[in-house]
C-alpha cells in the first residue's frame, strides 16, 4: 500500500498554526516499469534524467527466454534483432566466398563452417550488450530489481524475486513494457519443433531445416541456415513470402530465396511432426513427407501479458492480450498505468517502441507532451539479400488513393554481380501522387537495402529543408517522405556514382500509371 507521510513544510505549518496536519500520498518511486528492453530501459532513464525516481524489474538473463528468465535488454538485444543480424552476417559470407572466385581470389580446397564459434561470439556479444544496457540504467541512477513484475494495484508492483520472496513497490506510474514472445501453432507433435528463441542458440548445427511461417523471421532464418549450406524448405500459407509487403517485392523475395537454393513450398502448411531415429519426420497438408533435423515455427509473436495479473487490476486487453492505450500518449483506461512497446501491439519494431517510451518520458516526466507519430516508420527484412521499405505499398497506395498513382522502378543487376556472375536482381520503386507530386512509398530487395533506404536522401533533406536533420525522423529515404519529398525534389537530387543507391534519384521514366479506382498492375 501507498505510505501516507506528512512533508517537513506541512509539519511547520501545523506546529505554527497549532492545527492538525494534514496528509498527502508518498509513493517508492514516481515511476516504476515492468521490462527492460528497449522500451523499458529507454522510458526508465529518460524519466530519471528528467528528475524522476525510477524503479525498473526484469527477469534473469538467458539467451532462451521463458515465463521465468529473460534479461536486461529484452527480445532485440538478447534473443532478436541484434543476435539474428550477426547470424545474418555470418550467412552472407557462404554467397561471399562464391563470388569471390571471380574476382580472383583462389579458394584451394575446403572452406568449413564452424557454427559452434559463431555461436560463442553472439553469446559474447549479448553478454556485453546486456552488461551495457544495465551500465546505463545505473548511471541514470535507475533502481533495477531482478525478477518477475506484476501489477497489483493502480499504483502498486509486486515483484517476486529469484528466491522466490516477493516485495511490493508502490509507484505514481506504472509502465508495462514487457514486450512479446513466440507462440507455436497447435499441429501434433508442435513440441518437437523449436521458435526462433532456440534458433538462435542451437547446441549443433542442422543440416537439414524445415520452417513454417512467411513473415520476417521465416524467410530470415531461411537465409541465415542456407547461408551457412543447410538444406532448407520454407512452407507458408499464401501464394508469396511477407504478407503486408508491396507484391513486387515480395516476388522478387520469393525468386531471390529460390535463387540461393531455399525450397519453397507455398499454400502449404504442416500437418504433423513425428520423431524418427533420422530426426523429425513432417508431414505436410498436402501429405507429403520431409525429414529434418530441426523445425522452426516462424508464425507469430503474442504480447507477454499473461502473467501481469491486468485483468484483476482492471487494465483492458484486446483479443491477442495486447495491453489496449486509451490514448495518443500510451495510458491505459487505468489513469496510473501505461503501456509501450510490442505489449501494445501496434507496430512492433523496436525503433517504435524507443519512440514510445521517449514519448512517455517526456510527456509524463518532460513537461513536453508528446505523440508518438506512427506514419512512415521503415523497416527491413534482413533475409538475403534484404528487402527495405517506407511508406506505402503499391496496393495501399492503390486502396487509400483520391487520383492516379505513378510506379518508378528500377529492376537491374548489381555491378558486383556483373563479375562474380550471380543471378539476382535488385529491384527499386517509389510510389508518387501525381496530384502533389509526393512520393509516399519507397521500397527496395537488393544488397544494403537497409542501409541504402536510411542514407540515400540525407543530402535532399539538408539541400532543400535548409537544417540539419531531425533523427527522431528516422535518417534517409525514409527522412524525405516525412518531410513531404515530390518526385521532382528526387529527380534534382544528385546521385552517388557509381552505387545502387543513385537509381532511387535517377528513375525518371513512369514505369506504369494507376488509374484511380482501378487495381494494381504489375509486369510479373
Amino acid at each position: 500500500m501507498a505510505r501516507k507521510m506528512l512533508s517537513d513544510g506541512e509539519l511547520n505549518k501545523a506546529a505554527a498554526a497549532g492545527e492538525e496536519a494534514t496528509t498527502e500520498t508518498h509513493y517508492d518511486f514516481d515511476l516504476f516499469v515492468i521490462g527492460a528492453g528497449s522500451g523499458g530501459v529507454r522510458a526508465a532513464r529518460f524519466s530519471a534524467n528528467n528528475g524522476a525516481k525510477v524503479g525498473i524489474c526484469e527477469l534473469p538473463f538467458h539467451p532462451i527466454s521463458s515465463e521465468e528468465i529473460g534479461g536486461v535488454g529484452g527480445t532485440c538485444v538478447i534473443r532478436g534483432c541484434v543476435p539474428k543480424k550477426i547470424l545474418v552476417y555470418g550467412a552472407t559470407y557462404g554467397g561471399e566466398l562464391e563470388d569471390a572466385r571471380n574476382y580472383g581470389w583462389e579458394i584451394n580446397g575446403n572452406v568449413d563452417f564452424n557454427w559452434k564459434k559463431l555461436l560463442q561470439k553472439k553469446t559474447d556479444e549479448i553478454l556485453r550488450l546486456n552488461n551495457i544496457y544495465k551500465r546505463l540504467l545505473a548511471n541514470a541512477a535507475v533502481k533495477l530489481y531482478e525478477g518477475e513484475g506484476r501489477i497489483v494495484g493502480p499504483n502498486e508492483v509486486e515483484v517476486r524475486q529469484i528466491d522466490g520472496t516477493k516485495i511490493s513497490y508502490t509507484a505514481k506510474h506504472i509502465l508495462i513494457a514487457t514486450g512479446s514472445r513466440a507462440q507455436k501453432p497447435n499441429i501434433p507433435g508442435h513440441e518437437l519443433a523449436i521458435t526462433s528463441d532456440e534458433a538462435l542458440s542451437l547446441e549443433e548445427f542442422p543440416k537439414r531445416a524445415i520452417v513454417l511461417g512467411g513473415g520476417y523471421i521465416a524467410v530470415e532464418f531461411a537465409s541465415i541456415w542456407r547461408g551457412m549450406g543447410a538444406t532448407v524448405d520454407l512452407f507458408f500459407r499464401k501464394e508469396l513470402p511477407l504478407r503486408g509487403f508491396d507484391d513486387e517485392m515480395r516476388a522478387l523475395v520469393a525468386r531471390n530465396l529460390e535463387g540461393r537454393g531455399i525450397n519453397l513450398h507455398p499454400q502449404t502448411s504442416l500437418a504433423e511432426l513425428i520423431k524418427t531415429d533420422d530426426g523429425i519426420k513432417v508431414i505436410s497438408s498436402h501429405g507429403e513427407e520431409f525429414v529434418a533435423d530441426v523445425v522452426l515455427f516462424a508464425t507469430g509473436r503474442i504480447p507477454n501479458t499473461k502473467r501481469l495479473n491486468l485483468e484483476a487490476v482492471g487494465v483492458e486487453l484486446d483479443q491477442a492480450g495486447a495491453v489496449k492505450v486509451v490514448d495518443e500518449y500510451s495510458r491505459t483506461n487505468i489513469p496510473s498505468i501505461w503501456a509501450v512497446g510490442d505489449a501494445t501491439n501496434r507496430i512492433n519494431l523496436t525503433p517504435v517502441a524507443l519512440m514510445e517510451a521517449t514519448c512517455f518520458a517526456n510527456t509524463v516526466f518532460g513537461g513536453k507532451p508528446a505523440k508518438a507519430d506512427y506514419t512512415n516508420v521503415a523497416c527491413a527484412v534482413f533475409c538475403i539479400p534484404p528487402l527495405a521499405v517506407v511508406g506505402l505499398s503499391e496496393e495501399e497506395a492503390v486502396e487509400k488513393a483520391t487520383g492516379d498513382i505513378l510506379v518508378f522502378t528500377s529492376g537491374f543487376n548489381p555491378m558486383k554481380n556483373t563479375i562474380s556472375g550471380r543471378q539476382e536482381k535488385s529491384l527499386m520503386k517509389l510510389i508518387v501522387d501525381e496530384k502533389t507530386d509526393k512520393v509516399i512509398g519507397a521500397s527496395m530487395c537488393g544488397p544494403d537495402a537497409a542501409e541504402i533506404m536510411q542514407a540515400t536522401c540525407l543530402c535532399f533533406l539538408i539541400t532543400y529543408i535548409g537544417r540539419e536533420p531531425d533523427l527522431s525522423l528516422r535518417s534517409g529515404i525514409a527522412i524525405a517522405l516525412k518531410c513531404g519529398a515530390t518526385k521532382a525534389q528526387f529527380d534534382s537530387t544528385v546521385g552517388i556514382h557509381p552505387s545502387s543507391a543513385e537509381e532511387f534519384v535517377t528513375m525518371r521514366t513512369v514505369t506504369r500509371r494507376i488509374a484511380y479506382k482501378a487495381k494494381p498492375q504489375t509486369s510479373l
